[in-house]
């Protein structure tokens, strides 16, 4: 069902950049003529590349004319590239942009379209709560449009959804109401996938008989309407595997049979132009392109409706007529209604001590959560005046202080993320990214942070990487780094004036597939046999000396357990006392491919001369956090006026310019979102900022939102805080 979701996208993104472009008799501006290219390097020649120069060119030139209109459709369009791309986060922003044009304007396809592509997006990175928020509100647009044909595919998403939350009856029940719904032959291919997606529910439930007549429907019904390969291919897999667990060999190895003579064609026909997603995109083609026919064919339909009446008072009767001979089942029927009791009256309890658990478990996380925010608060204000001292030149006599300060500081900052890491990881809301990047880099990058550290402990820093490694794989580069950094400050920092090797070896090697052994290995201190079983627990380190000589949290290597875990390996220790240790895993990656690199634009320089020409609004309601950021624009040059709460902010801007604004999130009264949201309403251009020291409640996806265009958190590194000013401040230059 995967592919036909992109295919439906496909068509839909294409149809209506097309149905934009042409509502005029000839183009008339360069906006269209832009979105026109991008579109054909995107459809006919596949050249990904050229598309977003093209539709990056159409929002220039939209914002630099101020043709407003056509803004919506150059970032829905723009977004359906980076979709294609699997870069969905992009995508992301680049919808919700769309979106948030949109609003205040009457409902059309293309805001539908804007919601639904957004709900596939977070489908894709498994948050199915905000997919299921998207697809309804395309939906209700749909439905006022009267496109229902629309709606059946979005129901089909939506079944998808529920099967995948194992609330199996109701996915049943939506994709019935799908395959009742679609009586014409130009939809038989969401009825087959509905058939489909019932027998895989049926396999679940080990409902093998009911599971393989759902199969055999659509297998029949392809056969007969479709003529869909891939499809075909599929069904046929399954029916395969489900006579096999019902015991059914023969049929079993027929359906195989038929199967792997369908795969060594496809092998033989199918070449990079012509993939599954493509092949599925042709179908829903020609299922689209009916949608205006079968409008037209609606007063045909209600008339069938007489006839489908007609039926259901037989129906009516018919049951009837057995509700009568299930009388007979009465004595049956109460011996299971007392089991069924006492299963009810075991479940209630099992439901009771569960939602304990889960109240218990919210209970942490929203402590977390509060701390978190109550501690990033005051910390904000110390690491802030610790900068703002350090950088007045402080005595000889006072630096010491200040840099014990600072020091303490950014290790209270680092406790409290850790502590955070530990409950993020523990919950179920952990996404794997698969990003291409090169490995040697990262590495590289990774041991050059340490350098300083490296040279305070004397080390010998020993980088082994297997030259027979291809640069470039796939994978989660974030969490990897999480690992290697947590494992070599560790071994550094426990092997004062000795060696630390950190090397990468291939392991294997197959397909498109590579599997990586990685080791980081030290001659330190060691961790006794019997502290060994525990090392890996949270807030656990070898021995409350340790702790003292050394010191640190004690999370890092729980932290780096859960992630490789997470990544679906395992990691081993061997170590013993004043000999060293050695910390192994292994990961498999998909192969990557070599990218082109663009050279980073060095703006640090030109920026400072950019900020004393613009001014900035401060919305910020803490008097401490007010002073560190006024203090810290005026070093830099650039004028600041600051309002403490979102109403006067509001009202302040109707009247008054700024290019920038710092919005505080919480604030007293509205908060800062939904300021931005009501500033968004008569200012959709000026970059507004958030500062927030982030709770588990919160995250950069919900405040952009929101309109917001980027997040700064609290307690900020000032380097990062200046670079993302700049970068805002010098695109208004433009």
């Amino acid at each position: 069902m995967k592919s036909y979701l992109i295919a439906f996208f496909f068509i839909c993104t294409f149809s209506n950049s097309q149905s934009l472009l042409k509502e005029t008799t000839q183009i008339n501006d360069s906006v269209d003529y832009y979105l026109e290219i991008a579109s054909f390097n995107k459809e006919d020649k596949h050249s990904f590349n050229k598309a977003i120069i093209y539709s990056e060119k159409a929002i220039h030139y939209a914002k630099k004319k101020k043709i407003d209109e056509k803004l919506p459709n150059c970032y829905l369009i723009l977004g359906s590239i980076y979709y294609d791309l699997e870069k969905t986060d992009t995508a992301i922003e680049n919808f919700i942009r769309s979106i948030n044009l949109y609003k205040g304007k009457e409902p059309k396809a293309s805001l539908a379209l804007a919601y639904y592509s957004l709900g596939k997006c977070y489908l894709e990175k498994n948050k199915v709560e905000l997919s299921e928020i998207y697809f309804k509100k395309a939906s209700e647009i749909y439905e006022k449009l009267n496109f229902t044909d629309a709606i059946q595919l979005i129901n089909t998403q939506k079944g998808i959804i529920q099967k995948n939350k194992k609330d199996y009856d109701n996915a049943i029940s939506i994709f019935s109401s799908v395959i009742n719904n679609i009586t014409n032959d130009a939809f038989i291919g969401t009825k087959i996938e509905a058939y489909y997606q019932i027998g895989e529910i049926e396999i679940i439930n080990k409902h093998y008989e009911e599971a393989i007549t759902n199969f055999e429907i659509a297998l029949k019904l392809n056969e007969e309407n479709s003529g869909n390969i891939q499809l075909q291919k599929k069904i046929l897999k399954q029916l395969s595997l489900t006579h096999k667990n019902n015991n059914d060999f023969n049929k079993s190895q027929a359906y195989l049979e038929k199967y792997v003579a369908i795969v060594d064609s496809l092998g033989n026909y199918y070449n990079h132009s012509l993939t599954e997603s493509t092949f599925d995109k042709i179908q829903f083609d020609k299922q689209l392109k009916t949608i205006e026919q079968l409008d037209k064919d609606k007063k045909i339909q209600q008339r069938s409706l007489r006839f489908n009446k007609l039926i259901s008072i037989l129906s009516i009767a018919l049951i009837s007529i057995l509700s009568l001979l299930s009388l007979s089942l009465y004595k049956n029927n109460k011996i299971r209604i007392s089991t069924n009791k006492l299963l009810k009256e075991k479940n209630k309890e099992l439901t009771i001590e569960k939602n304990k658990a889960e109240r218990a478990s919210k209970a942490r996380a929203e402590f977390l959560a509060t701390v978190s925010h109550e501690l990033r608060t005051p910390l904000n204000a110390i690491n802030g005046i610790t900068y703002l001292l350090l950088n007045e030149k402080p005595k000889a006599t006072q630096l010491n202080y200040l840099k014990s300060l600072e020091f303490s500081g950014k290790y209270l900052l680092a406790f409290i993320n850790d502590i955070l890491e530990i409950n993020r990881l523990e919950s179920d809301k952990v996404l794997v990214e698969q990003i291409n990047f090169n490995l040697p880099e990262l590495i590289e990058n990774i041991k050059t942070s340490f350098n300083e550290f490296i040279e305070e402990n004397n080390i010998n820093f020993h980088l082994l990487i297997d030259k027979s490694i291809e640069p470039n794989i796939i994978g989660d580069p974030t969490k990897i780094s999480q690992i290697i950094i947590n494992l070599v400050n560790n071994a550094i920092k426990f092997s004062k004036n000795g060696d630390v090797w950190l090397s990468i070896k291939k392991k294997d090697d197959f397909d498109n597939k590579v599997v990586l052994s990685f080791e980081v290995k030290d001659n330190g201190i060691g961790i006794p046999k019997e502290k060994q079983a525990t090392i890996f627990e949270s807030f656990s380190q070898g021995s409350v000396e340790v702790n003292r000589t050394y010191g640190g949290t004690g999370l890092g290597l729980s932290i780096v357990k859960k992630i490789v875990e997470i990544l679906g390996s395992e990691i081993y220790l061997e170590s013993d006392t004043d000999k060293g240790t050695s910390l192994k895993f292994d990961l498999t990656f998909k192969k990557g491919k070599e990218e082109v690199k663009e050279i980073a634009e060095n703006i640090s320089k030109e920026n400072l001369v950019l900020g004393k020409k613009k001014k900035i609004l401060l919305v910020e309601d803490n008097k401490i956090n007010q002073m560190i950021t006024q203090k810290m624009l005026e070093q830099k040059g650039i004028p600041c006026f600051t309002i403490d709460n979102g109403e006067e902010a509001i009202e302040h801007l109707k009247n008054n310019e700024y290019d920038l604004i710092l919005m505080d999130v919480h604030l007293p009264g509205i908060n800062g979102t939904e300021a931005t949201l009501e500033i968004r309403k008569f200012n959709p251009t000026i970059p507004i900022i958030a500062l927030t020291a982030i709770s588990l409640n919160e995250n950069r996806e919900m405040l952009l939102s929101y309109g917001m265009d980027e997040v700064i958190m609290k307690p900020f590194v000032p380097e990062e805080f200046y670079e993302i000013l700049y970068l805002f401040l010098s695109k208004t230059e433009e």
